[in-house]
């Protein structure tokens, strides 16, 4: 990563808590050796240094900073969630709008609970299976349901990506915004912050027009982070089409470096909007402090993503992504 960007990156602050799950280390190791070089071997089996790469995106250390008060049970499920989401983004950001949707919809079949094993092919699928067995042990269906939709706007933003790579054409910024808020794969997570605090709010609350725009608020900042730390990665690629930054800069005709700079701007306006919003959240009644401390939860996604994704090469390389011959090969 150039001196450029590192700069820029430098100037993204949270005024939020950092926190990290102790299972973090027992944790990666069980996605390491019992996952990657176990259960779902066979996606990699011929391929070591993939499955390395895989290992040294330390997707259980991510979840960790995401959940960090959640017991080695509760934290399972989530970690398996993170190494999914791994294998299907690089799969999925390499295939056509048919295999995309068939891949949709038997995901989203499998963990609504509608698909039989016998009705799925995807190479995913025991994963999803299990993951769908953990989850609900410890969630009522309305979370299951909120969840579910998360992964479904997460579909969705994948099929929008598709869209503009295939026409080499680039979205306004703020539909490009719109797109990685949903393709990031945040909502699916933090739907499942029912799983750590284990307070289950009621729909009213979830549905309210002020938890629904920080929950996208932090999932923007998120994503300006995200573009500016991988513009090079993306420009290599041929990613751009759905990077914030690289949008910017075709949208007003300016510098990769000014681009940038006002991503960072909008990012630092989100910003002011969460911690306006989160000072002054409406009157929930009896519901006040547990949805004080679950916009607390929220917050918190946003250190601890910086903190692990600067260490880790998959975002911040080119050596940190698996060959995409080798993806398309094993997940068909």
């Amino acid at each position: 990563m150039n001196t450029e960007i590192t700069s820029i990156l430098s100037r993204f602050h949270y005024p939020f808590p950092m926190l990290k799950n102790p299972f973090a280390g027992v944790l990666q190791e069980i996605t390491e050796q019992h996952w990657i070089e176990g259960e779902y071997l066979a996606l990699y089996q011929n391929d070591p240094l993939t499955r390395k790469k895989y290992k040294m995106t330390k997707t259980a250390h991510i979840a960790s900073q995401w959940f960090p008060t959640a017991s080695a049970e509760r934290l399972k499920p989530v970690c398996r969630l993170m190494l999914w989401t791994l294998y299907n983004d690089d799969r999925c950001e390499e295939c056509n709008l048919r295999e995309l949707h068939r891949v949709r919809d038997q995901t989203l079949g499998i963990l609504n609970g509608t698909a039989a094993r016998d009705d799925v092919e995807i190479p995913l699928a025991g994963l999803l299976f299990t993951l769908r067995e953990e989850l609900v042990q410890f969630l009522p269906e309305e979370s299951m349901n909120r969840f579910v939709h998360g992964l479904q706007k997460y579909f969705n933003g994948l099929q929008q990506e598709l869209y503009y790579k295939a026409r080499k054409e680039f979205p306004s910024v703020e539909e490009c915004l719109a797109i990685r808020e949903d393709s990031l794969c945040l909502y699916p997570f933090l739907e499942l912050l029912d799983l750590e605090t284990e307070v289950f709010l009621p729909e009213h609350i979830h549905q309210h027009n002020i938890i629904k725009r920080l929950k996208a608020l932090t999932i923007r900042m998120m994503a300006c982070f995200n573009e500016v730390q991988s513009v090079l990665k993306d420009e290599a690629t041929g990613a751009i089409y759905y990077n914030v930054v690289k949008a910017i800069q075709h949208n007003r005709n300016i510098s990769r470096e000014a681009a940038c700079l006002e991503a960072l701007h909008i990012h630092n306006e989100y910003l002011r909007e969460f911690r306006y919003l989160q000072d002054f959240l409406p009157d929930f009644g009896t519901w006040q402090d547990a949805v004080t401390n679950r916009v607390h939860y929220i917050s918190m996604t946003l250190n601890g993503w910086k903190s692990i994704s600067t260490t880790l090469d998959r975002y911040n390389s080119m050596q940190g992504f698996p060959d995409v011959q080798t993806v398309k090969q094993a997940l068909g």
